[in-house]
């Protein structure tokens, strides 16, 4: 499986300029090729491939005085984001002719005032040198900071500049067979766990633990609400402003690496302890839609059940996600009676059938539990796991909104 391991940089001042040239060169050549491919479309004319907008775009640009400077970059980053085009229109066509799936957008014109730069290198275009730094063509040996060890050899390598001002090394490395063993009791039964998800608590499982829920951004609103007054403050256009801004920049980074990092930890521990695991599929998109959609967009729950799946697939383990239409907060997990619907104030409730005294999350886990207990004898022996990609985005992909 391919998998991206991303690494910080830190580039001298000439590289950063050099960088700079390189993401305006591969943006503009991006924005011809899709003028490109607009223009074909509306003469009615067939899309030209890949090869000859890479002659069109850039061998025969470079010899013309308006796109000469197309010269001064690497040749490869270039060609690259032709071939990001290509990707987009791919993606888009794709999710046209699909059925059910998730729409992509028709592709559009990047921007320079994009507050992420993004250029994309395969081998000939890069190097990891002896002494640890990273070798760019046209660029220079970058200085790298090494927090965990390649498992294989890259076969790219995407260098972004995000909004605050940070540059980054994401490399593509195909990965070995990392399956865990078994997870299971002193008895030989395999460890299984059912998560409630909620706002009071992050997490509640069948057996009545709590996992706290970390409130990133709630915790670091005045801190935010200070950097935002400070921009407002600003003339527009003026050098202070784009100060202000990356420092209110940076104080986003912060609240998103932090709950990165607390997703990363917990998701690890679940799945290293953990043979099965089984969550709720819940509908974050309507959520973020009402009252509570700031909570619910600071607890990612989306990206929390992302991560449970991909490292549950990468260590072979199960994770298994339950219908957003099961009545998990109506039902006694204990006799199986439907007690209706109740409202969000009220967290304990008592079976009129059995008299089993409920608490509100832990009655839903155990309910949970069952559900996918049952979806996973039902799975008929196929391997009903997601496929695993590379994680993160390209340089050329069209960035949506976090989950």
């Amino acid at each position: 499986m391919h998998l991206r391991y991303r690494y910080r940089l830190y580039p001298n001042r000439p590289q950063r300029q050099a960088l700079a040239r390189a993401f305006g060169c591969a943006r503009l050549v991006y924005n011809d090729a899709v003028a490109a491919r607009r223009d074909a479309y509306q003469a009615g004319e067939r899309y030209p491939s890949s090869t000859a907008l890479q002659r069109r775009l850039i061998t025969e640009a470079k010899r013309t005085p308006e796109r000469a400077f197309l010269a001064e970059v690497s040749n490869i980053a270039l060609q690259q984001a032709v071939r990001d085009c290509d990707a987009a229109y791919s993606r888009f066509f794709d999710a046209v002719k699909a059925q059910g799936q998730r729409f992509v957008g028709y592709p559009r014109f990047k921007s320079r005032k994009d507050n992420r730069q993004a250029i994309r290198l395969h081998t000939g275009g890069f190097s990891i040198r002896a002494n640890g730094k990273m070798r760019l063509a046209r660029i220079g040996d970058v200085g790298v900071v090494w927090s965990r060890t390649l498992p294989a050899p890259p076969s790219s390598v995407t260098v972004i500049r995000d909004a605050a001002g940070r540059y980054f090394a994401s490399f593509v490395v195909e990965a070995g067979d990392e399956t865990a063993p078994p997870a299971v009791d002193a008895d030989g039964t395999e460890r299984e766990i059912a998560l409630d998800l909620g706002l009071n608590h992050f997490a509640v499982d069948h057996n009545g633990n709590t996992i706290t829920n970390p409130r990133c951004l709630r915790r670091a609103e005045r801190r935010l609400r200070k950097a935002q007054k400070a921009v407002s403050r600003k003339q527009i256009g003026s050098n202070n402003r784009a100060k202000a801004r990356q420092r209110l920049a940076r104080c986003h980074a912060k609240v998103a690496d932090t709950r990165a990092d607390w997703l990363h930890q917990q998701t690890t521990r679940l799945v290293r302890e953990n043979q099965a695991i089984y969550v709720e599929d819940l509908a974050v998109r309507g959520l973020a839609r009402t009252r509570l959609a700031k909570s619910v967009q600071d607890a990612a729950w989306g990206q929390f059940r992302r991560l449970l799946e991909e490292k549950a697939y990468r260590r072979g383990r199960t994770c298994i996600s339950v219908g957003r239409f099961e009545s998990t907060s109506q039902v006694c997990s204990a006799c199986g009676r439907k007690d209706g619907p109740k409202a969000l104030a009220i967290r304990t409730w008592t079976c009129p059938r059995c008299g089993t005294a409920h608490d509100r999350d832990t009655n839903a886990a155990k309910n949970i539990l069952a559900l996918g207990r049952r979806e996973r004898l039902n799975a008929c022996g196929a391997d009903v796991r997601p496929p695993m990609v590379a994680i993160g985005g390209e340089a050329g992909t069209q960035q949506s909104a976090p989950a």
